[in-house]
């Protein structure tokens, strides 16, 4: 899944969000998401952001597939939150598939 895709999914799952977001691929890149617009706007820039996560790609697209549940991966150190830990809580069910 290229970081594209990932965005695109993210501008869908993420309406009614509010706030903003960003996903670290830890050196593979960024997508950042301003969910306070309707529709959110995505890209693939290093933006400033109320709550970073921070994994690898693989991880991400696993999260996003159903394949891996966001809150083992934390507990495994597979996904990282910087920021409010709150926004990270509101997103666990809107990155879930």
């Amino acid at each position: 899944m290229s970081l594209e895709d990932i965005a695109e999914k993210l501008t869908t799952r993420l309406n009614g969000f509010n706030h903003t977001m960003k996903v670290d691929f830890d050196g593979d890149g960024f997508v950042h998401v301003d969910a306070t617009q309707n529709p959110p706007v995505a890209s693939l820039e290093d933006k400033d952001a109320e709550v970073t996560l921070v994994t690898s790609i693989e991880t991400f697209e696993k999260i996003l597939n159903g394949q891996q549940d966001p809150n083992i991966a934390f507990m495994m150190g597979k996904l990282k939150v910087q920021g409010s830990m709150g926004l990270a809580l509101k997103l666990n069910g809107m990155l879930e598939e």
